[in-house]
């Protein structure tokens, strides 16, 4: 896991090293055991190591082919690289144990076609200087980031943002059409970010350069990756799922530093826990975050998973003040503004004090395996489809007798639905985790916010595959709130530790196949029914009746106290801003502070960030 970045196009090379020099600074936290630079004269690369597998110098990057016709930068890890090289060797005369030279090699005999042969995450550049013609690769499941923006007749790309904004050629200048897509989702959908002119190269997709032209190739879909359907017995696709998690983590656990697993006692890490287990021939290291206050700690029942397995568990004792006095460094921590992610900035420090590197994570298991409400939901509207017929009018007057009795957030959605065109998943879906409704949006913005939205894009995309329902909400969420909120708050606030995650729950062999798993066997009557009962007895029955926490803190306490100072500082930023009509961001302070139903903290949280984000990287 490392930072990776570059200029194609630029032809002074003094230019180009001060480029490059100043985006390796800038990404120092990413990867503190090397660095290095390699400035050409059509392109130059630059990176930041975390070395994870071959510690050694001869890992170092930019990395070049034994005959040195071949340079690359690797962000990531491709997980089956002993069964790659085994097939490669007898072509390519290998001088290292790294994973990247298995990247080159692999290149050398396949083409561009190796990204299908590769098991991982990764963000790489590579330049092939015999044919003249550069890759930049973003894995098929977008868990690493790799960011791209256009200046002066040169395309910059780097892990981050910050690094862009660190060559001096980009305006801190906010995207607007972002910016509503921000307000109303707490995050901005690939491939916009927050700043005008930089962009994201989407997941499954390869940037292709040669001649000072450039095409962006989608290589990998997980729809269409998995529309073949699927036949199996319901006892056939219990063992593939079984054998394809045990494959999963027994690759993800290579690694050459010490490394463990986040234990929060849920069903997902749980399950991850139990097959790290199985696989390693010693006790794992689990780490958890406990707290003093009992009712947001899950200690009993990652204590209780720790036992079953006999791992060698470190849990990590906070209280509530505690992970307070941690926000301010995980605002300062965010690379892209999110309304999430302080839970992840402790978890990650905490393990990498203790000496970790790499460690695995659940996330994605509620993804894949129909774990969120928003599942049952769509499942239950469907067998509603009554609604959809019923005369409009009738369903207008619904809705507003529904917010009139009853304001709140959750009624704002279902009057919403109820007035679309359609009630059904490719109009509903985009209101399940909305933020702030348009008409909101209307009264804060100073300009008429007409603007698509991002995420009804993506639910129509899904809507249209010939996948079972249930898997067409799995591709709407990792297309939206996983890959735009959790996979990307996960590497920006792990990597601002040197630590690594993996997530065993997104390799895509598993992923094509939990996709074309139809309904009647996926139905989650109970939590997650199709996991657990693919693992067996694997995980105790305490962890998968238990009720579902996570990290559930006083936050509308704590904003309307402890941090009241930090969200009325930052919240008066923003609304200072042209964007914002004068007193509007205050006035919805001043609802949640009087305890509006329809303003939650979960409303305002995100514009804190934003401005406290806005103001850090002085964003006009």
């Amino acid at each position: 896991m490392c930072g990776i970045n570059g200029v194609i196009g630029e032809r002074d090379q003094a230019q180009s090293r001060e480029w490059i020099s100043a985006m390796n600074q800038s990404m120092a936290h990413r990867g503190p055991d090397a660095q290095g630079e390699w400035i050409g004269t059509e392109l130059s690369f630059g990176h930041r190591r975390l070395s994870i597998i071959d510690t050694s110098e001869a890992g170092n990057q930019p990395f070049f082919s034994a005959d040195k016709q071949i340079i690359m930068v690797f962000n990531g890890e491709i997980y089956n690289y002993v069964e790659l090289k085994h097939e490669l060797e007898a072509d390519y005369a290998f001088q290292t144990g790294s994973d990247t030279e298995v990247i080159i090699a692999a290149y050398l005999k396949w083409g561009i076609d190796a990204v299908h042969h590769f098991i991982g995450m990764w963000g790489f550049a590579l330049w092939d200087n015999v044919k003249g013609i550069g890759y930049l690769v973003r894995d098929r499941m977008g868990v690493k980031p790799v960011y791209i923006g256009e200046s002066s007749g040169n395309l910059f790309f780097a892990s981050e943002i910050r690094s862009l904004l660190a060559t001096g050629q980009f305006e801190r200048r906010l995207n607007r059409d972002a910016l509503v897509d921000y307000l109303r989702y707490q995050t901005v959908h690939a491939p916009s970010t927050i700043i005008d002119g930089i962009r994201m190269l989407p997941a499954g997709h390869y940037l292709r350069f040669s001649q000072g032209k450039f095409e962006e190739v989608e290589y990998w879909n997980a729809a269409k990756a998995a529309s073949d359907g699927m036949h199996d017995s319901k006892e056939t696709a219990h063992q593939k799922i079984a054998g394809l998690l045990h494959s999963s983590v027994e690759m993800r656990m290579r690694a050459d530093v010490p490394f463990g697993a986040f234990l929060s006692g849920g069903i997902d890490s749980s399950v991850i826990v139990g097959l790290m287990a199985n696989v390693s021939t010693h006790p794992v290291n689990t780490f958890s975050i406990t707290f003093a206050e009992k009712q947001w700690d899950e200690g009993k029942y990652s204590d209780l998973v720790a036992r079953r397995f006999n791992t060698e568990h470190h849990p990590i004792e906070l209280r509530a003040t505690d992970f307070l006095r941690e926000v301010p460094d995980a605002l300062l921590a965010m690379d892209h503004p999110s309304g999430d992610g302080p839970n992840t900035y402790v978890v990650s420090k905490v393990t990498r004090a203790k000496g970790v590197k790499m460690a695995l994570s659940g996330l994605g298991g509620d993804e894949v395996f129909a774990g969120y409400q928003i599942f049952k939901q769509m499942k239950q509207m469907e067998s509603n489809r009554w609604l959809g017929k019923t005369p409009r009018f009738l369903r207008n007057l619904s809705a507003s007798a529904l917010n009139a009795l009853k304001p709140s957030v959750a009624s704002e959605k279902i009057a919403a639905i109820l007035n679309e065109d359609s009630v059904d998943f490719e109009h509903a879906y985009p209101f399940a985790r909305r933020v702030l409704m348009d008409d909101k949006i209307a009264g804060l913005l100073a300009y008429t916010p007409i603007v698509l939205n991002a995420v009804s894009q993506i639910a129509s995309r899904a809507a249209n595959t010939n996948l079972p329902l249930l898997s067409k909400v799995s591709v709407a969420e990792m297309n939206t709130y996983m890959q735009n909120v959790l996979l990307r708050d996960a590497d920006q606030m792990s990597m601002a530790h040197a630590l690594e995650v993996r997530v065993p729950f997104l390799d895509h062999r598993l992923v094509e196949y939990v996709l074309s798993v139809p309904d009647q066997l996926k139905f989650p009557h109970t939590p997650k029914q199709l996991l657990t009962e693919s693992v067996g007895d694997l995980i105790p029955r305490e962890i998968i009746d238990r009720p579902k926490m996570g990290f559930t803190f006083p936050w509308p306490l704590w904003m309307k106290n402890e941090l009241r100072s930090l969200c009325e500082e930052n919240l008066s930023y923003l609304g200072s801003l042209d964007h914002f009509k004068p007193g509007a961001v205050e006035a919805l302070w001043k609802e949640f502070i009087e305890g509006s139903t329809s303003v939650t903290w979960s409303r305002i949280w995100p514009l804190v960030v934003l401005g406290f984000w806005m103001k850090t990287h002085h964003i006009t």
